[in-house]
């Protein structure tokens, strides 16, 4: 399977992911469907690429090497089609799971689904933005019902 079909496939099964979280009834069923058909797949492609990454098994697709530790190391990992897909991934499946938690989140809190969409979307397409969005609109009910127990 080449990069680019890994990388779409990913994507597509994300978000589905997506659409399910924002549209489906939030059932235990449909919740533990996300939780597992996508973030823990997802995670689980993303364990698989990056022990293959690490043990010479896969091959990134270029340069390959890099590291965790500085900017030059970052760049070097990104610099394959493997290696990118790679970071996707890891994006895509952490995405996923804020995404699922802010909806949780909200429903506990009593917020409708057409206040959450727009956290969501925000969250999908820039995860820390969505997540500091949430936690700053989310702040002032959590407190109300924090003092009501």
């Amino acid at each position: 399977m080449s990069w680019d079909t890994l990388f779409l496939l990913a994507n597509y099964w994300a978000f589905i992911g997506w659409i399910a979280l924002a549209f489906l009834p939030r059932g235990p069923k449909i919740l533990a469907l996300i939780l597992y058909a996508g973030v823990f797949l997802l995670s689980l492609a993303y364990a698989v690429l990056l022990v293959g990454f690490l043990t010479g098994t896969i091959d990134p697709g270029g340069p390959g090497g890099g590291s965790f530790t500085t900017l030059a190391g970052v760049m070097k990992l990104f610099a394959s089609p493997g290696g990118t897909t790679l970071g996707w991934i890891h994006y895509l499946a952490f995405d996923l799971f804020t995404g699922l938690w802010i909806a949780r989140d909200a429903d506990n809190k009593g917020f409708g689904r057409i206040v959450q969409i727009p956290f969501l979307v925000l969250t999908l397409m820039v995860g820390p933005v969505g997540l500091l969005a949430w936690l700053i609109v989310r702040e002032r009910r959590a407190r109300a019902q924090a003092k009501a127990r």
